[in-house]
């Protein structure tokens, strides 16, 4: 009788195993699904600005339809221009996308292309800056539709001396600082100069 009942004890163990063998392996593709979610969610980068205009420092891809050879990734030069096959330089700087691309389609117009095509993005913003009492000051990547808080988040956040009431900011291209509040209203622009001030005790 105790053999039967050892074999019967056995023969359970032996068909109850895969039930629980089964258990983490079915959870661990639930959990990388989970994360690769996660990642996909924070490598997504917002469609560019219809509205915003090209400066030195933009990475672009431009693709000319239909010619392979004349496609490719550019970048806007310390002059504001674009150097592209057959057409040379073009002025990017202060342009939208869409105002590039008729300049681009113009010139390929004039002589080299019959009826042309092109699409302009942006790959790479230019950088912002942020200095003052942040942790780590420096230059940063620009992610389109970027705040203030955003912007002194990736600088390690206020030193315990700053003012995190306002920030004054050098837009790109001027020389005179404005005054905003250090709050999600305020946004930030490729080229910007943040600078976060010492509050008075």
């Amino acid at each position: 009788m105790h053999r039967h009942l050892l074999g019967a004890l056995v023969m359970s163990s032996l068909l109850l195993a895969p039930l629980f063998s089964s258990a983490p392996a079915a959870a661990e593709p639930a959990s990388n699904q989970a994360a690769a979610e996660a990642t996909a969610a924070a490598a997504t980068v917002k469609p560019s600005d219809p509205g915003y205009h090209l400066g030195t420092g933009d990475q672009l891809r431009i693709t000319v339809y239909n010619e392979t050879d004349l496609s490719g990734d550019y970048s806007v030069d310390d002059g504001g221009f674009v150097r592209l096959p057959l057409i040379g330089q073009i002025k990017a700087q202060g342009l939208t996308l869409v105002d590039l691309e008729k300049a681009i389609e113009g010139k390929f117009a004039a002589g080299y292309l019959k009826s042309p095509r092109v699409s302009a993005q942006i790959t790479t913003y230019r950088p912002f800056y942020i200095i003052g009492e942040v942790n780590k000051p420096g230059q940063y990547s620009y992610v389109n539709g970027m705040n203030i808080v955003t912007a002194v988040a990736l600088a390690g956040g206020y030193t315990y001396r700053a003012d995190d009431s306002s920030v004054y900011i050098r837009r790109n291209g001027s020389s005179e600082e404005e005054s905003d509040p250090a709050d999600e209203t305020t946004r930030i622009q490729p080229g910007d100069i943040i600078r976060v001030s010492e509050r008075f005790f």
